[in-house]
This record gives C-alpha cells, structure tokens and sequence, in this order.
C-alpha cells in the first residue's frame, strides 16, 4: 500500500508546477498528445543548455580530428537538413528561428541524434554501415528533428524532476526506508518512464515520416531503413524492456502511417 501511496503522491507532485503546453501542430499523422513541462524549465533555457553541451561535443571532435566537414556524406547530410528545416516551421513557426547545426562525425556507431534547438549530429558508421540512400537519411533526420520540435528532452527533464520531487517527499511523509524507495523507483520507471518514453518514440516516427515527406524524401524509406536496422540490431531486449519500440512494431506503424503523408510527397515532388 505504501508503494501505491509513493506513486499517487508522484503524480500529484509531478503535476504541481507543470504547465500543459502543446508543441506542435497534429499534422497530417495527428500527433495530438498533450505534454507538461515545469514553468521553472523553460524552452530557451533548455535550448540553451543544450547547445553548450553541442559545441563542447563539435570541439572535442574537431581537436580529435574527426570532424567531417568536407566529404561526399557531409555534403549529403547538409543537403537533407536544409530541406528537412524548411519544413520544420509548418509544425512549430518559433523553429524558422532557431540556430540550426548539423555536423558529421567519423565513427562506427550506428547512431544520430538532434538536440533542443535544432543541433543534429550524424555519425558515419549509421550512414555507411547501412548503406543508406538519401531518402533514408531524411528517415532518420526527420525523427531527430522530430524529437526536437515535441521538446522530448524538455519533457524527460521535467518528469524527472517531478519523479525526483515525489521521492523526496514520500520519504518526508511517509518515513519510507530505501528497499521501499527502490521498489517505488522500479515501479515509476515502468509505469511511466518507459511507456512515456516509447510513445515519444511514436511521436518522433509519425512527425518525421510527415516532415521528410513534406521535404520530397519518399516516405518508404522510413520502412527500408528499420529493416536495415532490425538485420543489424541482431538480438534486442522486449519491447517492455526498451524506451524504443521493437523494429517490427515500429515498421507497422509507420506503414499504417505512409498513406497519409503519400499525398504530400507526391505533391513535393511535383514542385521540385
């Protein structure tokens, strides 16, 4: 009972001080969730804190001589974020504002990412590992950027916040002893962590199929891609377990999905 009164607790306290706020526009996908995000943590200041975090990042790899300003994937790579940029407005308008970075970094890792307010990084083992075509790099950018305009950062940061408070005063009300405390950890980071985070994962996939779709990248890349990274996955934890949705669940979704961004595809291609 005490565990169940921690996380009603949580609840509660993770609310007080949140703000509900709405990031984006639906879109074609109908991304409509709501978000909450602490008032004391505002966009600007995470953007900021962010980008700090990003130069030191871009620093480190330029000292190291890894940075990858000049070859063929480099050029690729700014080519696809200047149209995936162009299109970021139509979901958030403040985004036409902000200073956007992308840089390529020579490493294996099978990984990219975009930061609060817009800083995009590449590394060359996702681009040549899986062979990619620049319709799958816009898969992967477009979900990034994705991550970007919802504020998936922000909002982790908030909730766990909010998580941090409900800890610190169930223990004060409650007298709670640490086993208990680690039990009610297990039990918010299942209950809500991690359904969170995979939803945002959702969010991400439909707002950047939409985006790179907009962008005149043809939206079966997005399936093309998660194939290449189901082969090179090998074995992956259950989709329980995992803050990202299992690579066949996540192909059926976005398949579920191209329908509805074809249209704007075939109407971007027209244009170019």
């Amino acid at each position: 009972m005490k565990t169940w009164s921690i996380l009603a607790l949580g609840a509660t306290l993770a609310l007080a001080g949140c703000q509900a706020v709405s990031t984006t526009s639906a879109g074609a996908v109908g991304v409509e969730r709501k978000q909450y995000m602490f008032s004391m943590l505002s966009t600007q200041e995470v953007n900021q804190m962010y980008a700090q975090s990003y130069q030191a990042s871009i620093s480190k790899a330029a000292g190291q001589g890894v940075l990858d300003r000049s070859s063929n994937n480099a050029r690729r790579l700014d080519a696809v974020a200047k149209r995936l940029i162009a299109k970021a407005p139509i979901f958030r308008p403040d985004a036409a504002q902000w200073q956007w970075e992308v840089n390529l970094i020579r490493s294996p890792e099978l990984n990219a990412s975009c930061g609060p307010g817009g800083k995009i990084i590449f590394y060359s083992g996702i681009i040549e590992k899986l062979a990619l075509t620049d319709d799958e790099i816009a898969a992967i950018m477009g979900h990034e950027i994705a991550h970007a305009l919802r504020e998936h950062g922000r909002e982790a940061m908030s909730k766990a916040y909010g998580v941090e408070l409900s800890k610190q005063g169930a223990a004060a009300l409650l007298g709670l002893g640490q086993n208990e405390l680690a039990l009610a950890d297990t039990a918010v980071q299942y209950g809500m962590t991690l359904p969170n985070s995979r939803s945002n994962e959702n969010e991400a996939d439909l707002i950047g199929l939409e985006l790179a779709a907009r962008a005149g990248y043809d939206p079966n890349a997005a399936v093309s891609l998660w194939r290449k990274m189901q082969q090179a996955g090998g074995s992956a934890p259950p989709e329980f377990m995992s803050t990202h949705p299992a690579s066949q669940s996540r192909i059926a979704s976005l398949q579920a999905a191209i329908p509805k961004v074809m249209p704007l595809y075939q109407q971007a291609r027209g244009q170019r």
